[in-house]
């Protein structure tokens, strides 16, 4: 126990903590009604169906699907671990 101060065993800091993986079905719900219309109207769209929103859900999802896919391949291909915005550009 030399060295470790008033700190016993078993008492040590821990790592970091790291998020947990929501599901997807309920990550994919927060995109919520209200900001798919604010989307729609900045678009410029005045009225909408209500079979939108799920299928707008589905496109957007496939769509930061392939964003995210790309960007992770031009960060692995430079050796990195961190994402930059310029892969994201790039993507």
């Amino acid at each position: 126990m030399a060295g470790r101060g008033k700190v016993g065993k078993g008492y040590t800091k821990v790592g970091a903590k790291r998020h947990t993986k929501k599901s997807l079905k309920e990550t994919i719900m927060g995109i919520t009604k209200p900001a798919i219309r604010r989307l729609a109207r900045r678009g410029g769209v005045k009225r909408i169906s209500s079979l939108i929103y799920e299928e707008t859900r589905n496109v957007l999802r496939s769509f930061l699907e392939n964003v995210i896919r790309d960007s992770v391949t031009y960060t692995e291909h430079a050796k990195r671990k961190t994402v930059t915005a310029l892969d994201v550009v790039y993507a």
